[in-house]
């Protein structure tokens, strides 16, 4: 069950390669996105010093008028770190040095009691693919209406 989509990835990028990863999150973040609550619209995955970060993804606190003391200065906004492994960072960090291609975070899900991310390594796509993408899924759709209302 995704707790969290990112909407509009497939139809700006191109996927070409997911991985699956751990995310190192707060108490109040975990209940927040268990509410139905947090974006990823403009996150990005960064990898620094051999990490992998995400960058951009709003998550906002569960509670706002509960936080006094430690969590009163949170930032719905911080770098959360993603858990890979070496491999997979390395992998990402390699994407990451090729012209023309980023990682996004595209779901955030539940999986025996984690949270978990889908991270994509992307190609953005010009304005013709998106508007060729659009007349598939629009021509799939009428095809299967009309195959629909003969049976």
């Amino acid at each position: 069950m995704s707790l969290v989509q990112n909407k509009k990835a497939h139809l700006n990028y191109e996927i070409l390669e997911t991985f699956h990863a751990g995310i190192e999150l707060l108490g109040l973040e975990v209940k927040s996105l268990r509410a139905g609550r947090g974006s990823l619209e403009g996150a990005r995955v960064i990898v620094r010093g051999g990490e992998a970060f995400i960058v951009g993804m709003n998550i906002p606190a569960y509670q706002p008028s509960n936080l006094a003391g430690g969590s009163a200065d949170y930032d719905p906004d911080h770098t959360r770190r993603l858990l890979l492994t070496k491999k997979e960072i390395a992998e990402l960090a390699q994407a990451e040095d090729k012209k023309g291609l980023t990682a996004i975070p595209l779901s955030l899900y539940n999986k025996g009691g984690k949270i978990k991310a889908d991270i994509a390594v992307v190609k953005g796509k010009k304005k013709y693919d998106k508007r060729e993408d659009i007349k598939k899924r629009d021509m799939a759709r009428d095809v299967g209406r009309t195959l629909k209302e003969e049976y």
